[in-house]
């Protein structure tokens, strides 16, 4: 790929500026002769014809946009000349073939995991403590107080600003301008304590601000989603929190639970704060439950399981106009390789798949998976204009600024997360991934939100591309950043954990940096540490369904 151009499909009318290109250069090869007519930023994308108003632009083979004015050949696609536009679609497959990839190098191996009385294997081992309902978020708190440092569960990025020093300038009667001269210095925060359970990897608490005061439907999604995290294979079993008087109730939660466990037997502790005699005496009945139940964890230890028990969620977020030339399909590549080695995928946000629909369609196993997507699609894209938006309002202002111009444009690129394995199943927010192959998950573009669906669907393991940098991650599933361009390698290696940015100046293939990330993937299955986790980035946004894009 190195070079300053790069043309990605035969039938594209647009290039990929992979460096800045000048006006007056003249882009030129056997079959190109391209003068630059104005300054085109990396990442943007030049026309190779002049285009009229109305004309479709195509990328990846696809129409991502069509022009509103004149644009002539040579010039800078943008938001001033550019508008989202995408083809039609219809639910009858092609019945695209699937050619699977060479795995010879992966079978043999395994990664150290957590077994589960179901059959699945866990990457992680934690206890979850959880709330129905907002109102018990101060109650987490406490317990989280109450056991993370003394079990030894502390984040090793913890860190806090000593202030001291501005404290004694301010008393020393320092202006607001003195004090901003100042520097200040870190505080590392390092819990002493050492862990009595070595088996357990950690505690985690689902604060979240819904149960009560929303639509029935969000509190029934909510319950199911809780659901889902305690069924996770990365989980070993709950302590519940409930006021008592709020919709998600303890019975709306046993039913899902009882609906997706396939034997798992996990303990789940219900608590009810209306039934108790105190507050205080609350707070100590969770945590000599939580504790009881991190007794039980300890017993299941680390043991070799095959990569077919993978289930990685695929997700993209501050994505640029490099994602969907390097990390995205180099991830795509890697989710074919564990599709073919038996495991799971999960590819989600579907406003991120607006503009893509029949490629997708044309990989479905069969009609009733093909139809369910079209339902979810246009179910999700219809409640969104009642609310006055749009999928074309999609993309952020960093995506626009780094050449991302159009929803179909970003939704071609976010698509190849997804590598060109069959569709073997479409999954609603809070339902679960059940069957070996890729899967199609309805959520929001929002990372979090998005992430939270991943984990709740059953991904063990999550992939998150990203071109701008974000600091974001999962309470339960390990979450892997990767890069799509080396800067931002280089400027954030606190958060990105592999570099795709390699497969533009030639280093790596797509095929090599998939390969290399599932590599990468197994050791963190097995218990490395990626950034996301070691900062304890252990973010959870359920969705209220209908409200976000």
């Amino acid at each position: 790929m190195k070079g300053s151009y790069l043309k990605i499909h035969t039938d594209d009318n647009v290039l990929v500026a992979l460096k800045p290109l000048s006006k007056g250069t003249v882009l030129q090869d056997d079959q190109l002769h391209l003068p630059i007519v104005e300054e085109i930023p990396t990442k943007h994308k030049v026309t190779l014809t002049d285009l009229q108003p109305g004309d479709k632009l195509i990328m990846y083979g696809l129409t991502v946009g069509r022009a509103t004015q004149l644009i002539p050949k040579g010039s800078r696609i943008s938001r001033d000349n550019t508008e989202h536009f995408s083809s039609s679609y219809s639910t009858k497959s092609s019945g695209k073939q699937w050619r699977e990839p060479d795995t010879d190098g992966f079978r043999e191996k395994s990664f150290m995991g957590y077994h589960r009385r179901d059959g699945s294997v866990g990457t992680r081992n934690f206890w979850l403590v959880i709330p129905l309902v907002f109102c018990e978020n101060r109650n987490l708190e406490v317990l989280r107080s109450s056991l993370v440092e003394q079990l030894g569960y502390a984040s090793p990025a913890r860190f806090s600003i000593d202030i001291d020093p501005l404290i004694r300038k301010y008393k020393e009667g320092a202006s607001a301008d003195d004090i901003l001269t100042l520097e200040v210095d870190e505080k590392p925060l390092v819990s002493s304590a050492s862990r009595p359970f070595p088996n357990v990897d950690g505690i985690k608490f689902l604060a979240h601000e819904g149960g009560c005061g929303c639509t029935r439907e969000d509190s029934d999604v909510l319950c199911r989603l809780l659901a889902g995290y305690i069924n996770n294979p990365n989980v070993a079993g709950a302590t519940v929190l409930s006021l008592g008087c709020q919709n998600a109730q303890f019975s709306i939660l046993s039913e899902a639970l009882k609906s997706i466990d396939q034997g798992a037997g996990k303990p789940v502790y219900l608590l009810e704060q209306q039934q108790s005699r105190s507050e205080r005496h609350f707070i100590k009945e969770a945590v000599k439950k939580t504790f009881a139940g991190l007794m039980l964890a300890d017993e299941v230890s680390r043991s070799p399981a095959s990569l077919s028990h993978l289930n990685i969620g695929l997700e993209c977020g501050g994505s640029d106009g490099f994602s969907g030339i390097t990390a995205n399909p180099a991830l795509g590549h890697t989710s074919d390789l564990i599709v073919a080695l038996g495991g799971r995928a999960i590819l989600a946000e579907f406003p991120e798949l607006h503009g893509v629909e029949q490629d997708l369609i044309d990989r479905c196993i069969n009609d009733s998976v093909a139809e369910k997507f079209d339902r979810l699609m246009r179910s999700y894209h219809d409640r969104v204009r009642r609310d006055g938006s749009s999928f074309a309002w999609n993309p952020s202002p960093g995506n626009i600024r780094d050449g991302l111009i159009t929803d179909a444009m970003k939704s071609a690129g976010a698509a190849r997360k997804g590598g060109s394995s069959p569709v073997v199943g479409v999954l609603d927010y809070a339902e679960q991934s059940l069957s070996p192959g890729l899967h199609l998950l309805c959520t929001p573009g929002g990372d979090v939100e998005s992430t939270t669906g991943l984990a709740g669907s059953g991904a063990n393991i999550i992939v998150f591309t990203t071109g701008l940098g974000t600091a974001t991650g999962n309470a339960i599933a390990p979450t892997i950043k990767m890069s799509t361009n080396s800067d931002l390698a280089s400027r954030m290696p606190d958060i990105i954990d592999i570099n795709a940015g390699t497969i533009i100046t030639g280093e790596d293939s797509i095929q090599s940096k998939g390969e290399e990330l599932l590599d990468l993937i197994i050791k963190v299955a097995s218990g490395a540490m990626p950034h996301a986790e070691r900062l304890g980035q252990d973010d959870f946004i359920p969705w209220k369904r209908g409200i976000s894009l």
